[in-house]
């Protein structure tokens, strides 16, 4: 309520300078479906020029695009120009765009309907498009023909199918038909934008469904991997993993290593507490999914393991010179070691008198 309301004291402003503008596009569409939503998108017919007479906190200006980006209560609020976009390059960005006066052509040029439905000033949903009947029908449609705004902008293939998996959607038949003709495009998308588009539907909890939606529209071939024999994962990461694309697609340095650690995983027993300890609960949970081990059974061992990291010892590394009256040396790590081993095998229980008693059987001269 507090992100909305804000949002409508800027429309007034605006709109006390002799413009219109409306709140568009995802937080209408989320209000209306009772979804939390963080961002705000403003359209309005004053250009990025005359926005910013309007206000103080305007920063990362994009005037090619005809937007600029408003800090107003804390809060980062993109506020675009109603446009026209005009010849794309390579399908996917506008080769220019032209100011225009009026909001229904402004909504033309958007994707789908459900993202196109606005909010004046007095919180009022205004809908030229009928985006309100396929939020009721559950339906993403193309705004316009989808033979032609596929083919201006591929990214529109894997965004409809994110959209009907995120809100458990149906995809329009039309669109379908020209999603399955023009799926060859994405092989001319960049492998970032592609995998931001699969990662929230890799990590949606209607994994599934989207899943099925690549296969049915016969997308893997053009986005290089195979969903034939995945195993789907409570974290996306566990999915990528099994597409190997790791020279293809940009993953982090952390994304990088978890796979990296997942293949070492591949041919161990998972449920051996040295295993579980040396790589983490996280980590073999998720090799465990993969591998259908039952999560329960890889907890119960861990809930049972005496240690779950070397933090967890009962003695440090001063008490144990002391205990044996020993300087700091190689010596001490090779101790520590022998502690943290026997303790993760249950050979002496993980507490200090055990420990010391230990200590002094084995190592006191």
């Amino acid at each position: 309520m507090i992100l909305k309301n804000s949002a409508l004291k800027i429309i007034k402003k605006i709109e006390a300078s002799g413009y219109e503008a409306f709140i568009v596009g995802g937080f209408v569409r989320d209000y209306l479906m009772d979804i939390k939503s963080t961002d705000v998108d403003i359209c309005t017919n004053a250009t990025p020029k005359e926005i910013k007479s309007m206000f103080k906190n305007i920063v990362l200006p994009n005037e090619k695009y005809g937007s600029v980006t408003l800090i107003y209560n804390k809060v980062r609020f993109e506020i675009t120009t109603y446009r026209k976009e005009i010849n794309y390059i390579n399908n996917r960005f506008p080769a220019k765009i032209k100011y225009i006066n009026h909001l229904e052509t402004d909504l033309k040029r958007r994707d789908f309907t459900i993202n196109t439905i606005c909010m004046n000033s007095n919180g009022e949903i205004i809908d030229l498009l009928n985006g309100k009947d396929d939020i009721k029908n559950q339906m993403i449609r193309m705004v316009g023909n989808p033979k032609y705004r596929l083919k201006e902008d591929a990214l529109r293939i894997l965004r409809a199918i994110r959209f009907a998996t995120i809100f458990n959607y149906q995809l329009d038949d039309k669109l379908k038909i020209y999603i399955k003709k023009y799926g060859y495009l994405l092989k001319k998308l960049s492998y970032f934008r592609k995998k931001e588009e699969l990662d929230k539907i890799f990590a949606n909890k209607n994994v599934l469904s989207g899943i099925s939606l690549l296969k049915e529209l016969n997308l893997e071939e053009f986005l290089e991997f195979s969903l034939k024999n995945v195993v789907v994962t409570s974290c996306s990461i566990g999915i990528w993993h099994q597409l190997h694309v790791n020279n293809k697609y940009p993953f982090t340095k952390n994304e990088k290593e978890i796979m990296h650690e997942l293949d070492e995983l591949k041919n161990k027993n998972l449920t051996d507490e040295r295993i579980i300890y040396k790589y983490g609960l996280y980590l073999v949970t998720l090799a465990g999914e993969i591998k259908k081990i039952d999560r329960k059974q890889i907890l119960s061992i861990y809930s049972n393991m005496y240690i779950t990291s070397r933090k967890n010892i009962e003695i440090s590394g001063t008490e144990i010179s002391s205990t044996l009256g020993l300087k700091p040396t190689y010596l001490l790590k090779y101790i520590i070691d022998d502690i943290e081993n026997v303790i993760l095998i249950k050979k002496i229980k993980n507490n200090k008198d055990d420990i010391v008693k230990y200590l002094l059987d084995k190592y006191k001269l």
